[in-house]
């Protein structure tokens, strides 16, 4: 115990001292691991990444309460280069949209005093849309203190509450949501978004922040995830996965996602005995899903909770097929992020959403997978037949697929991205060092 305290004391005095040398983002987020929310992650990643770079980063966010298997993380941790801080958060109903509302309120009073000692010391801070009302915080802190922001919006409201038909849109609460909104954007140094259809949801909404636009994929470890034998695979063996092709639909099973037509695939395959349809993860379709399953008889489905982290490698390269969905209402207002981790196991990806959508035109254009309308399970389950049968097929798409994230969406990539988003915007007494400010510069420089 007394190790313990000393160790603990000698973090808090070092990442004191070195806050004054260097300049530091401050990130904010409900979410982050050991929560699975695949946004947490990312954030895990991004903020580690940018600690290595010179950036000092502190994370402020919540004890696990979505999607998570222990109760308890620890308060606060001091690791090189970064701070997480945790509050607690509460619990009421996380799969339904009514508690996560109220969870989510509850967090931002909770974080509300520690943004305010951030703004006195001078911090950047990023703020998330976990939860969606967040940045309006920001807002104000900023009007308060003067403090510079951005905000990096991972699913846009509350157009999303409008498409899923939770609010109309002449509702009083969207309309002062969309002011809000405004605000937000005119007084933030940058907005990120994750493609294209966002950013030009974005700019229909509030044209005055089309200059402040930025489009930063998601993106994988293609170091840590990659294509894996079976033979090869421990998880493959466990779940007895080695003489099956495996279709995978990896995360949360939300209600932007459309998991209707991928059972109705499987309910035309239910006689193949070659071919099962895994579900890994939890949300709010999950009963529905099960209900379907059951009610429907179907023997070819399966359901595996959300697996640890560090077996994800080994989840995602267990699937012959993945499986990338949006609902036809979500088109523009979210972006998967579960495509990354399948490119980069090298997995032939099947994208079942609207005609527009960008997830249409990348597979296609890339050839790492194909597209299906919603709705098309016949169209879904011939091809699914047609993969099995031709496994070099298969192989083609799946080089495709790694070939692409390595190209556009490695750690490195993005990371370069958002490095020098941020540094345009640090205090000018407090620059990143000269080495880091040459990476990220030579990181955009035109190619000879």
């Amino acid at each position: 115990m007394p190790q313990r305290f000393w160790r603990k004391l000698s973090s808090r005095w070092h990442w004191r001292a070195s806050r004054s040398r260097f300049p530091r983002l401050t990130l904010v987020s409900q979410f982050f691991p050991p929560d699975f929310a695949a946004t947490g992650q990312l954030l895990d990643d991004l903020t580690a990444r940018l600690a290595s770079r010179g950036l000092q980063v502190q994370v402020l966010t919540g004890i696990p309460a979505y999607a998570y298997n222990r109760p308890d993380a620890e308060r606060i941790e001091f690791q090189p280069g970064r701070c997480i801080r945790r509050t607690h958060a509460s619990r009421f109903w996380p799969q339904r949209i009514r508690g996560r509302a109220i969870n989510g309120v509850l967090f931002c009073l909770r974080i509300t005093l520690r943004l305010l000692r951030c703004s006195r010391r001078g911090d950047l801070i990023l703020y998330t849309t976990e939860p969606p009302y967040l940045p309006l915080l920001g807002w104000l802190l900023h009007r308060l203190t003067r403090t510079p922001y951005l905000v990096l919006l991972y699913d846009l409201y509350p157009d999303v509450l409008v498409e899923l038909n939770v609010l109309p849109a002449s509702h009083w609460l969207v309309r002062l949501w969309r002011q809000f909104n405004s605000w937000v954007c005119a007084d933030a140094q940058e907005l990120i978004v994750l493609s294209e259809p966002m950013a030009e949801r974005v700019r229909q909404h509030v044209p005055a922040a089309a200059a402040k636009l930025s489009v930063i994929p998601s993106w994988a470890d293609n170091q840590r995830i990659r294509p894996l034998a079976k033979a090869d695979n421990w998880f493959v063996q466990r779940e007895q996965l080695h003489d099956r092709f495996t279709v995978l639909y990896s995360g949360n099973q939300g209600r932007c996602h459309d998991l209707v037509t991928v059972l109705a695939a499987a309910l035309l395959l239910r006689r193949d005995p070659g071919v099962q349809f895994l579900f890994i993860g939890s949300g709010p379709q999950n009963g529905r899903l099960r209900g379907l399953v059951r009610d429907w008889g179907l023997c070819n489905c399966r359901f595996l909770p959300y697996q640890e982290l560090s077996d994800l490698p080994f989840t995602l390269a267990a699937a012959d097929l993945a499986l990338v969905t949006l609902s036809i209402e979500a088109e523009g207002l979210v972006a998967p992020s579960k495509l990354y981790g399948h490119l980069a196991a090298g997995t032939p990806i099947a994208a079942i959403t609207p005609a527009c959508s960008y997830l249409h035109e990348l597979v296609e254009r890339e050839g790492c997978g194909r597209w299906f309308a919603n709705g098309d399970a016949e169209g879904l389950a011939a091809w699914i037949e047609q993969l099995r049968a031709d496994p070099s097929a298969a192989a083609t798409f799946g080089h495709a697929a790694r070939h692409l994230l390595e190209r556009t969406a490695t750690p490195e990539i993005v990371t370069d991205h958002y490095l020098q988003l941020i540094q345009q915007h640090l205090p000018e007494h407090k620059p990143l060092p000269a080495s880091i400010e040459q990476q990220a510069r030579s990181a955009f420089a035109p190619s000879p």
